[in-house]
């Protein structure tokens, strides 16, 4: 890769070493296989007080969430499945974002963004994964094509973090290569032709 992009991922689970987290971090493993620098923000890092649209104060922990996603090229979101959705944690800090609407890309705006649900069967990573994808949408962020769903009743992740499963590994390498791909073609620059403007006089 010619350019070095940032990919942050955002974990939703506060357990350390979770399913979900050792997914996302085979996903940015990938990416910075790829050439992106990478950051890892796990759920224990999302423990930030309930967000107040009237409030006028942002502790240091928000504001650091904030300061990494707004320097993003591209965006990795996990989340276990609770009951059917995204975990309130995750929705937390997702909710936090409105502080970057005056921002030079306001929410997730021009950013590829990877989706990856991980819990006990498939109705719940799919419907978590449809909430998921639905939130970036109003972020505006771009979705990958490709979202994972991962059924821990048939995947089983190693200790270290290794995938078992070589169609749902296969499927966070090709979400990684998506979100970075994405996250190149933005990041270069215009050429005379793209410039040009679409109708022209004459």
């Amino acid at each position: 890769m010619r350019q070095l992009v940032k990919v942050v991922g955002i974990g939703g689970s506060r357990r350390s070493g979770s399913r979900a987290e050792r997914a996302l971090r085979l996903v940015l493993d990938e990416a910075g296989r790829l050439g992106a620098e990478t950051r890892l923000i796990p759920g224990t890092d999302l423990v930030l007080p309930l967000f107040d649209p009237a409030g006028a104060e942002r502790p240091a922990a928000v504001e650091r969430l904030l300061a990494e996603v707004a320097a993003a090229d591209g965006i990795v979101i996990a989340s276990p499945v609770y009951h059917g959705g995204v975990t309130g944690l995750l929705k937390n800090a997702l909710d936090h974002l409105e502080a970057l609407r005056g921002d030079e890309r306001p929410y997730l705006s021009g950013r590829a963004v990877g989706t990856l649900a991980v819990g006990a069967g498939w109705q719940g990573a799919m419907t978590t994964l449809s909430a998921l994808r639905d939130t970036v949408h109003a972020l505006r962020g771009w979705n990958t094509p490709l979202g994972v769903a991962v059924n821990t009743g048939v995947t089983g992740f190693s200790p270290d973090g290794a995938c078992a499963d070589p169609h749902i590994r296969s499927q966070l390498a090709i979400m990684a290569h998506q979100v970075v791909e994405f996250a190149v073609a933005r990041r270069a620059p215009l050429t005379a032709e793209r410039a040009e403007p679409a109708l022209q006089e004459g």
